[in-house]
């Protein structure tokens, strides 16, 4: 053991309970981390946008500090730094909290980003016909900044299933800590290792099954495409 392939031990491994259950946890940490980290981002992305100094500086404070540093370092000062200040979070809670507000401060500039691809001209249009800020964010900015936001939050969230793996520095129990664990115990490195990377291919091609289908949707014209053509006039009989 330990020296050498053994399929016997891929195999057995490729569909181990304890390794199905580490993606499982990689899944929904993905998920909860993804709309954490939403919420934080389009909060973040608006204050950004404001006019107003003291609404968009710490906004932009906050994403220079979080895109300007691991995020490995951000989950060891939450685990290991908060507690000496009185605040002890377990590590679902940090694992949690590291990956929302890491990843807050890049959808945050993909959402800003979004939304300032619209020209003026439009919003000054909605104005003008007496949409509201709010009315006019909603259905007019929106629907179109949606086109370009979708494809780039897409890849995050992507990326987001694979970053999950740091996460295992602080002992959480997704797929690669666990892979790691019985690697310890049954000294398969190179199998195991396979057998994660499999778990983790097959997360992702998924995935990018189903942002292929919304960015389909979201790329749509607005207009409706089924409806029937206008009929040509019939040409001139030549005389």
């Amino acid at each position: 053991m330990g020296q050498g392939w053994s399929w016997s031990g891929f195999v057995d491994y490729l569909f181990n309970p304890y390794i199905l259950s580490g993606a499982v946890t990689t899944l929904w940490l993905t998920l909860a981390a993804i709309a954490g980290g939403l919420v934080v981002g389009c909060t973040l992305a608006l204050a950004r946008l404001s006019s107003r100094r003291w609404i968009a500086g710490p906004a932009h404070f906050y994403i220079w500090v979080f895109r300007g540093t691991p995020l490995l370092v951000q989950l060891i000062i939450i685990y290991t730094g908060l507690p000496q200040l009185g605040l002890k979070l377990s590590v679902i809670e940090s694992a949690l909290l590291g990956l929302i507000l890491n990843e807050a401060a890049y959808l945050a500039e993909i959402v800003r980003g979004g939304i300032q691809s619209i020209s003026a001209g439009q919003t000054n249009a909605a104005r003008a016909v007496g949409f509201s800020s709010a009315q006019t964010m909603r259905y007019i900015v929106m629907p179109q900044a949606m086109r370009l936001i979708v494809p780039t939050l897409g890849n995050s969230i992507n990326g987001l299933l694979k970053t999950t793996s740091i996460t295992s520095v602080i002992s959480m129990e997704e797929l690669l800590r666990r892979t790691q664990v019985l690697i310890q115990e049954k000294f398969m490195v190179l199998e195991l290792f396979v057998v994660a990377a499999i778990y983790y291919l097959l997360m992702t091609t998924a995935w990018d099954f189903v942002q292929r289908r919304i960015e389909r949707h979201y790329g749509r014209a607005y207009g409706n495409a089924s409806a029937p053509a206008v009929p040509a006039e019939p040409a001139l009989e030549q005389r």
